[in-house]
């Protein structure tokens, strides 16, 4: 008999209109006919649309949705063969899962606590497990991070630079926890690091605030650390693309996030999880890790014009250049399902997002 396991990912809220939709399917006894989704307000949606694909992964943009709706849908694959649906095709579902819209107020925003003239914020993510939090060296600004509490992970971590935040301060022997969510939702890394020979990897690295003791030692809360592959990749093609990102800052201020990922959209990976030497918690070990940056030209305080670059890594080993990993915001995008640099002019940001060329970003 025809066969096919559909798993309904995440639903990815774009803006009070949009949304992009995941899915997957396994063991399908034959190559489906077709992929797609379910979706409506109803709880047992039963009008559908297709995707362009017989991809095993595979995810579906929405758009013309109404503002602050609660939707339901699931992902679903016909499978040619034997069966009751229609004469020789057989459908199969996933679990039927809802998201609701922004409302027009929400539409792009940035979190209500984080000031919109911060060049380097992403859009807000809209889902419960989510904390964003700036830290300050009492008045000016240091990081913010989005923190996912039921992972115990900065899913992105967004600061600017310039030559005043680097300096020659000596590195601190021990992590703290971060006094601005609670210890139980931190993983104790405090004196020592992963299992499984991953590193503590700083989510903003210490070398980027080292002139500044206050900022420097917000750099290691545990809340800034994610398990990481040292030799050859934390320790290599990570670290030199780090340290071109600290050059060009000597000299003009940029504006970067750097983020994990657990998934491209669509895709439905393994995730290996480890546990802290000191702890029992389970910690989601990244499948990507990915920076992107920013720098702007103003005439007064008006922003005239931007380039941007991004960078995108497997989390594996790397005996290579980190400019072989360059990519266009607009890609990185694609795969994250995120909006990066949005207090940027529209005009401005949609031009910018497009280069995927370091060497066209470091002449801007």
């Amino acid at each position: 008999m025809p066969a096919a396991t559909v798993t309904t990912g995440s639903a990815n809220i774009k803006s009070s209109t949009e949304v992009t939709l995941s899915g997957s399917f396994a063991d399908a006894t034959a190559t489906p006919t077709e992929v797609g989704f379910y979706y409506g307000t109803s709880s047992n949606p039963t009008s559908g649309k297709s995707v362009s694909t017989t991809s095993s992964s595979f995810s579906l943009a929405l758009t013309g949705l109404q503002e602050n709706t609660k939707y339901y849908y699931c992902a679903y694959v016909k499978v040619a063969g034997t069966g009751t649906y229609t004469g020789t095709v057989n459908l199969f579902k996933g679990e039927v899962k809802s998201f609701t819209t922004l409302s027009e107020s929400e539409d792009d925003p940035v979190e209500p606590s984080v000031n919109q003239s911060w060049l380097e914020l992403p859009g807000a993510v809209n889902n419960s497990n989510y904390l964003v939090n700036t830290y300050y060296d009492g008045s000016n600004r240091n990081y913010t991070h989005l923190y996912d509490k039921s992972t115990y992970t900065s899913l992105w971590t967004a600061y600017h630079l310039n030559s005043s935040h680097m300096g020659s301060y000596s590195r601190p022997n021990s992590w703290s926890f971060s006094p601005a969510i609670s210890e139980s939702l931190q993983v104790n890394l405090t004196d020592r690091s992963y299992n499984d020979n991953y590193s503590r990897g700083h989510m903003i690295p210490n070398a980027s605030r080292n002139g500044n003791r206050t900022m420097q030692l917000q750099t290691f809360y545990v809340t800034n650390s994610v398990p990481q592959i040292q030799d050859n990749f934390n320790g290599g093609i990570w670290q030199n693309l780090e340290a071109a990102l600290q050059e060009i800052a000597e000299s003009e201020e940029i504006y970067i996030v750097t983020g994990v990922a657990f998934n491209k959209v669509g895709e439905s990976k393994t995730i290996k999880y480890t546990t802290a030497k000191d702890d029992t918690k389970k910690v989601p070990v990244p499948n990507y890790f990915y920076k992107v940056v920013l720098k702007v030209e103003k005439s007064g305080t008006t922003i005239t014009s931007a380039s941007t670059i991004g960078f995108w890594f497997e989390h594996k080993t790397y005996s290579g250049s980190y400019t072989n990993y360059a990519f266009s915001v607009d890609q990185i995008e694609q795969w994250t399902g995120m909006d990066f640099f949005v207090n940027l002019p529209d005009n401005v940001e949609s031009s910018a997002e497009s280069n995927g060329n370091w060497s066209t970003f470091r002449s801007f």
